[in-house]
């Protein structure tokens, strides 16, 4: 039988839980954001790759082993500084590299596209290591394009020490980091097009059959809309993986680090951004703004949860020659300056604002902020060569 005291001991007891749970309700209230989705995970990252915005991360700025997703560097380098036509000659230190491999036979000539497949679809670390000495004239000179190139896009947590991934002191990068690349490089066609290839055939000068090569990326058969990216494993990074998708015109990429159910969880990330996440029309092209003589330059789209809308605003800047009743023989060619557009505070993205009646160039639809600056700065740089083309050729 309980006695008084216990009774009033018990009922102090639950009068402090109810009030911690009351103060736990003020302290935490509801964000309006997604929940978001568990993965095994040591790191994530899912990210849209068209704004470049990150949709969810889980210890998305920790260095960590990245094993073959090192070759979306390798691959994105290669592509943009090499020839795809060239042939690329097997040496004695690409011939029977460690790991994963394509089995290439010494001195042996493939062409660099044909390569990048095997790089990409079966992770050859022969062809990766054949690939950086004929770009980068050594494996050293590949390895500072590759750095050189992170830096360019502003991938401030990562380093390349090689370009196969195999584990070594100094060769690391982060979820966010591989999502930002994986973004950047799907903005390339050659990239994107061997990426989401499930088997490719290349001439064999050794046999009388070709090579076949089947893509290891699971993803691609498991994921309605998958098409890419890359996977990784050694044994100090585990299993790693770079999955992209892309339904109703709209591409996501998903990264994650050290995950021993990573097919899985890819495909709760993926439909997490692509459900909680639609994409936003905040401006589009030609759109008069209100109380000034201008419209705007550009669309520009975003991927907003429910009732992130509330949290955007916009804000002018004239250019130093403009004002708000500029006309054309104040300022050149209507330009007037840009819309800076900003969630809760930050920015997302510019879109250029043209006196009305003047010429608008056909620059990017979406001027995002990207990891970079280049991004945006070639887009002004298209639209200004534009303008310049059509003045002296008219």
């Amino acid at each position: 039988m309980l006695t008084r005291h216990r009774i009033v001991s018990i009922s102090l007891l639950i009068s402090i839980v109810l009030l911690f749970e009351s103060a736990a309700a003020v302290a935490a209230p509801e964000t309006g954001l997604p929940p978001e989705p568990a993965n095994h995970a040591q790191a994530a990252a899912l990210i849209d790759v068209s704004s470049g915005r990150i949709l969810y991360e889980k210890e998305g700025d920790n260095q960590m082993r990245i094993a073959s997703l090192t070759k979306i560097m390798t691959a994105i380098v290669a592509i943009e500084h090499g020839n795809l036509k060239d042939k690329v000659t097997v040496s004695r230190n690409a011939f029977g590299k460690e790991g994963s491999s394509l089995f290439l036979k010494l001195g042996e000539q493939m062409k660099l596209e044909d390569m990048l497949y095997g790089l990409m679809l079966r992770s050859g670390n022969d062809a990766a290591t054949a690939i950086a000495e004929h770009v980068g004239g050594s494996e050293e000179g590949f390895v500072f394009l590759m750095n050189a190139k992170a830096e360019q896009l502003g991938l401030e947590h990562s380093h390349f020490a090689n370009p196969h991934g195999l584990d070594v002191e100094g060769h690391y990068s982060t979820a966010n980091d591989m999502a930002k690349l994986t973004a950047y490089a799907l903005r390339n066609p050659v990239f994107r097009e061997i990426v989401k290839t499930e088997t490719r055939k290349a001439p064999n000068p050794n046999e009388q059959w070709d090579y076949s090569w089947h893509n290891k990326n699971k993803m691609l058969r498991l994921y309605e809309g998958a098409d890419g990216v890359k996977t990784g494993y050694t044994k100090k990074a585990f299993r790693c993986l770079v999955s992209s998708a892309t339904r109703d015109g709209r591409q996501l990429v998903a990264v994650t680090l050290n995950d021993g159910d990573d097919w899985n969880d890819h495909g709760r990330m993926l439909d997490y951004g692509f459900r909680y996440y639609p994409v936003v029309e905040v401006t589009r092209r030609n759109m008069p703004l209100s109380g000034y003589n201008f419209v705007t330059g550009a669309s520009f789209s975003y991927p907003l949860a429910e009732g992130e809308e509330r949290l955007l605003t916009k804000k002018l800047v004239l250019t130093k020659t403009a004002t708000v009743n500029s006309t054309s023989d104040r300022a050149s060619f209507g330009l007037r300056g840009r819309i800076d557009m900003l969630l809760d505070g930050k920015l997302i993205g510019s879109v250029p604002v043209y006196e009305k009646g003047s010429y608008i160039p056909r620059v990017k639809e979406a001027i995002p902020t990207p990891a970079s600056g280049d991004v945006r700065e070639s887009s002004w740089r298209d639209a200004w060569n534009e303008v310049m083309q059509r003045l002296f050729t008219a």
